[in-house]
């Protein structure tokens, strides 16, 4: 069905043997590799499956010795058998052909390795015996075994992977095997309900990209599930899929019929910040980590966007002095290994930058840690400024330079630097569950990457929609670092969504041109445009805590905060900056109803319409803060 096979799709773009590149068969492969297969075993006796690609001394002008490059995943390190290649090893065509012992290792659980898998299972910091297992464990006894087991290595350990794997890589570098030089955590999983990561948005559930995954990522001696028929006959509007499948305890037993498990399960039953989530949570636990880091995110990355910055930032500050750099591009998720990263959408970038990353950062990147070569030390932080399109180099993140400063929403739809000084001003809307604002302007069977920039003028023509904008920007403004929303709120309901979207308004007259050197498109009329840079949802109940909600009150003025992931961008001279606020954003997010319940088997009649209240007066200023660059 469209859905799963779009999600499988993904999955074996992030499988590291699977990251191929176009046109490359298993020739090159075949003439540069020679492949190996163990049962590695750890600490407690369970053996784990890895594969091992060492270079053919006489393809490579480097005779070794060779550094290894580890990726551990969830997601298969086919094909099996000892005379079985990929058509590529390791995460680019690059680092192939620049020459290092390739490993992947199939996690506790998956496909050819014993155990059990545990999701995103939970670090122990104090292990006292050999059944304290652990991801990080798993890494110590791997590299131990590699070190003595595989010929002509250099004795020097890189370990890096996308996604699930990127969580594995951060894991992996906790209390770390000596042997390990450097690391690069690549979109990584980190928290999965308090920041913007894959299952919760600030209490608000993720459920069309959940659904879509969980069909496909289940327990590995449990078959895939059969077609959905009903879905089938849905398909491609997954918008009427969800509106009309009843609660998340409905779509659970989709997914769990004829007594089949699903980790979808954990996801709904887990609805607040509770132990399930704090104990998977790694930012805590990234102590005593001792390889050079380079940690990759996109700034459009739709499934992991707030995970390289907690990554970085919980190893910038548990970790003092080591090598730690954090780069982001203009990226869905892993756009730097599998697309050029010249567009995304309708949003032009000017240039290939997936292969500069490749070519530029990551590649000199293991050299100099791991062959030891005199590649410059990288930045404390390489990202890539949209709205400009340039690369800049900063020496911490956020720029010690960037100052706070607050939008605020004004009468008429206005949207300024300077605060409110009158009173009792308020914008209203009605919401209703039954008719949610949908997240794209068109029919889609999944989540599309591209939805992170896609134009929002569908949605500002909704009564359910205010809009708030500047006037015609009289010359640049740069923005580097976290946004924050800072609302004041009013319901009828004893609960709601608000959803805060900041968007880039182009001129009437506006036109892009893709890169000559990368594509003959047209150029493409941008007049208007709405382009979404970043937006949140927030579920209120979670207003004063993520682990204990409490109802709104109706007709009480309440505040609410919270940060939405970072940002580099520049608003353009002739730009407009705009803020659009909604109480929903479906099927992105599950549909709140605005009844203060157990979502999960919310009954149809406590799904009800409210009257949501944004005040922005002078004692209650509304608005959104930004990290603003001077000029």
């Amino acid at each position: 069905m469209l859905n799963y096979v779009r999600v499988a799709l993904v999955l074996a773009l992030v499988t590291p043997t699977s990251l191929l590149a176009q046109n490359v068969s298993d020739t090159f492969t075949r003439s540069h590799y020679t492949k190996q297969e163990f049962r590695i075993p750890m600490r407690d006796g369970v053996k784990l499956y890895t594969a091992v690609y060492t270079p053919r001394t006489e393809a490579f002008t480097d005779h070794g010795p060779y550094p290894f490059l580890v990726t551990r995943t969830p997601y298969a390190c086919d094909p099996y058998g000892a005379d079985k290649y990929p058509r590529r090893v390791g995460p680019s065509q690059e680092l192939a052909e620049a020459g290092y012992i390739f490993v992947c290792q199939d996690v506790r659980g998956r496909y050819q390795s014993e155990g059990t898998f545990v999701e995103s299972r939970p670090q122990i910091d104090n292990k006292t015996s050999a059944r304290d297992i652990d991801e990080s464990s798993d890494m110590y006894d791997t590299v131990e075994f590699l070190l003595k087991h595989v010929g002509n290595n250099n004795g020097k350990v890189g370990v890096t992977g996308t996604s699930y794997p990127g969580f594995y890589t951060s894991a992996a570098i906790i209390n770390s095997h000596p042997a390990i030089k450097a690391a690069s955590p690549q979109a990584p999983m980190t928290d999965l309900f308090a920041a913007e990561d894959d299952a919760y948005h600030n209490g608000a559930f993720m459920l069309a990209a959940n659904y879509g995954f969980y069909p496909f990522f289940l327990p590995q001696k449990t078959p895939m599930l059969p077609k959905d028929e009903k879905f089938d006959k849905l398909a491609p509007d997954v918008y009427n899929f969800y509106l009309h499948a009843g609660n998340l305890a409905a779509l659970n037993a989709r997914l769990t019929a004829g007594g089949k498990e699903s980790y979808f399960t954990d996801q709904i039953m887990h609805d607040t910040y509770d132990d399930y989530w704090k104990s998977r949570n790694l930012a805590p636990h990234m102590k005593n980590v001792h390889a050079a880091v380079l940690t990759v995110g996109g700034w459009f990355d739709a499934e992991d966007l707030s995970g390289p910055l907690q990554t970085y930032h919980a190893i910038e500050k548990l970790n003092p002095g080591i090598e730690n750099t954090l780069v982001i591009g203009p990226w869905s998720h892993g756009g730097w290994h599998r697309t050029a990263g010249d567009h995304l959408g309708d949003i032009q970038f000017g240039e290939k930058t997936s292969e500069f990353f490749r070519k530029q950062i990551e590649l000199p990147f293991f050299e100099k840690y791991l062959k030891g070569k005199s590649e410059p030390t990288p930045p404390e932080a390489y990202m890539f400024e949209t709205g400009t399109n340039e690369w800049h180099k900063y020496t911490q993140w956020p720029p010690k330079n960037a100052m706070k400063k607050t939008l605020y929403f004004g009468m008429n739809g206005t949207l300024s630097w300077n605060a409110p000084q009158m009173t009792d001003v308020r914008s209203c809307y009605v919401s209703d569950p039954a008719h949610p604002v949908p997240f794209t302007s068109y029919v889609t069977d999944t989540v599309p990457q591209r939805y992170m920039v896609d134009d929002q003028r569908f949605a500002a023509t909704r009564p359910d929609v205010l809009v708030f904008q500047t006037e015609p920007l009289k010359e640049d403004i740069t923005i580097a670092g976290p946004i924050s929303p800072k609302l004041f709120v009013a319901s009828t309901a004893t609960d709601s969504d608000f959803v805060v979207k900041l968007i880039d308004v182009y001129p009437d007259n506006a036109v892009a041109r893709p890169d000559k050197h990368i594509s003959d498109a047209p150029p493409v009329q941008m007049g208007g445009y709405q382009q979404l840079l970043r937006g949140e949802p927030f579920r209120a109940k979670f207003r004063n805590s993520l682990e204990k909600p409490q109802p709104l009150v109706p007709g009480e003025v309440s505040p609410i905060s919270f940060h939405m992931s970072d940002l580099n961008h520049t608003f353009r001279k002739g730009h407009r900056i705009m803020v659009q606020v909604q109480s929903s954003w479906f099927p992105l997010t599950d549909r709140n109803p605005q009844t203060f319940t157990d979502i999960r088997n919310a009954t149809p009649d406590q799904y009800v319409k409210a009257t949501e209240t944004i005040f922005h007066n002078k004692t209650a200023p509304s608005g959104i803060e930004l990290m603003v660059l001077p000029r």
